[in-house]
Order: structure tokens, then sequence, then C-alpha cells
């Protein structure tokens, strides 16, 4: 076959200059699911149960012939599991928090954006055309501060529940009382936090007491299966199932994946104990860390251990691997400069055992980093 002219030949000096940087991410080989990996969103160890007998693809978008039962009766599950009026599937997080905020936002309108919000929701924020401010991170005041501002539509302000880099929260009760004041939208991320923190799994945001104007969740994580969705009244339903283009232009989730979407969901709610064990495992690895003399920040199953340079978190995964210990390098743009690290989830499938022998192999390797 005939080359093309090299028009993408810039390109390889741009992957050069990633790579002396630290920051290249090649493609590794498929992973082994019998290695001691501490990398997963599978936060209640439930992605490797059999797919569920369904058929593989709805064939087209939802609005024209893609329309399944299972779809509806996965989002009445959501929206009885979190009390409110309807829900909507989407097929990715991504595309929920995209689509959604896009579709929710004006020209004109005022959107404040924690500083460390998830690409999807940054994304979604520039494609509404809305006015962005971006607050520091977890910062309540400056969202008070950025809402006094005049402004010439809606307001609204979006943050994730629980920070899936940095493991940690905000207030989230300030947050809806600061909305309330100013007539401004609350709209909550609560992907890391549902199926795992809460009562009953149910988020942060129950755990606070406060109901969001808009609510997204993905089912690729504690639930162990794909896709996404945004939950509230029927009114942002109706509105979105119209607007989100991201919605109305894909191909509706696979049936198949709705229903191993349900089969999580209700499992979750079914085995209290595996939030009790993702929880406590999680409590070990954090005290067993301090041990070692490494402050991971955060709560929850998500632990953090910052490391500094890109070049360095990733040279301290490649070693950990080797020891046969799988843990997630993570680095620019993902986190901001200067404060790469190493990610550790912990799995309602990680026994006490296991996070014994990741501490010891972390050890090993805490000796040979330069001093």
């Amino acid at each position: 076959m005939k080359h093309p002219p090299r028009a993408l030949g810039f390109l390889d000096e741009a992957l050069r200059a990633l790579d002396a940087e630290g920051l290249l991410r090649p493609r590794s080989g498929p992973v082994d699911e019998d290695a001691l990996s501490f990398c997963s969103n599978d936060y209640l160890g439930l992605a490797r149960r059999p797919a569920p007998n369904a058929s593989s693809g709805s064939g087209a978008s939802r609005l024209v012939a893609g329309e399944r039962a299972v779809h509806r009766d996965l989002e009445a599950d959501v929206a009885t599991w979190l009390g409110c009026e309807a829900a909507l599937v989407f097929s990715s997080g991504y595309a929920a928090n995209v689509g959604a905020i896009a579709a929710l936002a004006r020209p004109g309108d005022l959107v404040i954006s924690d500083a460390l919000n998830h690409a999807s929701i940054i994304d979604g924020a520039r494609l509404s055309r809305a006015d962005v401010v971006v607050v520091p991170h977890l910062d309540a005041d400056a969202v008070r501060y950025g809402l006094q501002a005049p402004r010439r539509g809606r307001a609204w302000v979006v943050t994730e529940s629980y920070f899936s880099m940095d493991a940690d929260a905000p207030d989230l009760r300030a947050l809806r009382a600061i909305c309330d004041e100013y007539g401004a939208a609350l709209v909550v991320d609560e992907a890391h936090a549902l199926g795992v923190l809460g009562p009953d799994g149910r988020g942060l945001c129950a755990e606070a007491g406060i109901v969001p104007d808009v609510v997204v969740g993905t089912f690729g994580k504690a639930f162990g299966a794909g896709g996404a969705f945004v939950a509230g009244s029927a009114s942002l339903v109706s509105w979105l199932w119209n607007r989100a283009r991201s919605f109305v232009f894909s191909t509706g989730l696979s049936p198949v994946v709705a229903e191993a979407a349900r089969a999580g969901l209700r499992e979750s709610c079914e085995r209290p104990e595996l939030r009790q064990a993702v929880l406590r495992s999680a409590t070990q690895l954090r005290r067993g860390l301090r041990e070692l003399g490494v402050e991971a920040a955060g709560f929850g199953q998500i632990v953090p251990w910052i490391v500094g340079s890109p070049a360095h978190a990733r040279l301290l995964a490649e070693d950990l691997c080797a020891r046969g210990l799988r843990v997630a390098a993570i680095r620019p743009p993902s986190v901001p400069v200067g404060t790469s690290r190493l990610r550790l989830a912990v799995s309602a499938r990680h026994a006490p055992e296991d996070v014994a022998r990741a501490l010891a192999v972390i050890a090993e390797a805490m000796k040979c980093l330069p001093r």
C-alpha cells in the first residue's frame, strides 16, 4: 500500500518530547486478571461476573429504534435507589458529563467548576459556551465569591463528590446552601462514590443529606459493568433526551451491558459486606503506608501516593510491576504539574493478605529509591 504524504510527521517529534518529559503512555499488553493489581476502579469486585444472556447491541440511537425495556428498567432502578424522579442512561461517564453540562448551560450562563474536576466536566463546560470560572479545589468561599459577580444567565456549580485522584470531597452541604442563596443549580458527579461511600452506597450527597439538581453516576466502576447515567427531575431527563448530543447521536447502551449494570446495582445493594470489605482493606493499606513513612492523602477506597515528578512516578510504578504489583502512575495532564503520583485503588477482592503483600513489595521498592 502506498503511504500518504508525511502530513503527520510532526507527531514523531511530539511523541519524543512526551517521552523526554516522562509523560509518554505506551500501550501495555493485556492485563493479567490474576496478578496483584491496585489499578482498577472495580471497587466491589463485580466486573468479573459472567455476562448476562441478552442482546449484544441496540442497533440505533434510542430516539430512533434503539430503545429497549432494559434501558427503562435500569433507569427506574437508579431513580428508585437514589430517591429521585427519573434517570437517563448514557454510553459512558464521559458522555454523561459532556452531554448533560453542554445541554443545560448556555452562552451567557455561568459555570463554576472545581479546579480538579474530571476532563469530561471541563469539556462539557467548554462545549456549552457558557462563561466558566475555575475555582481552587474544594474552596466553597471561592464558589460564593464567583456567584456574587453580575451574570446574564443562569448559574451552575459543578463538582465531583469524591475526587478520583485525590480521594477527597467538597463540603456538599455548604455548596447546596450557597447555590440556594444565589439561585444556582448544583451538579454533582458521584462516579467514584456510588456503590461504596454513603448510606447503602448511595454516595456522598446522601451522606451529607443534600439533594443536588443533577447527579451523574457510572456503572463502569463499583457496579462492574459499563455505561453511566444522569439523574434528577423528570423535566431534566426529558430535556436531556431531546438535547444531550452525546445521548441523542449515540447508539443506545448495549442491552447486555445494561443487564450487567442492573445486576451490579442489585448486588451492591444486597451485599453490604462488599462495601465493608473494600473500606476495611483501604484502611489497612493507609495504615501500612504510614508505617512505611508514606502519607497517603484522602479517605475511602482510593489511596493516592504523591511522589512529585512524572519520571519518578513512572519509574516507581515500573519497579513495583517488576516485583509483581501493578499500580498506576498518574501524571499530567490527569493531575497538576508537580503532583505526579501512584494511585492505589482498593477492591473488595483484595483480602488482608493481598494488602499485606502489596505493602511488603512497596517496602522493598522503597529501599531502592534514591536518597
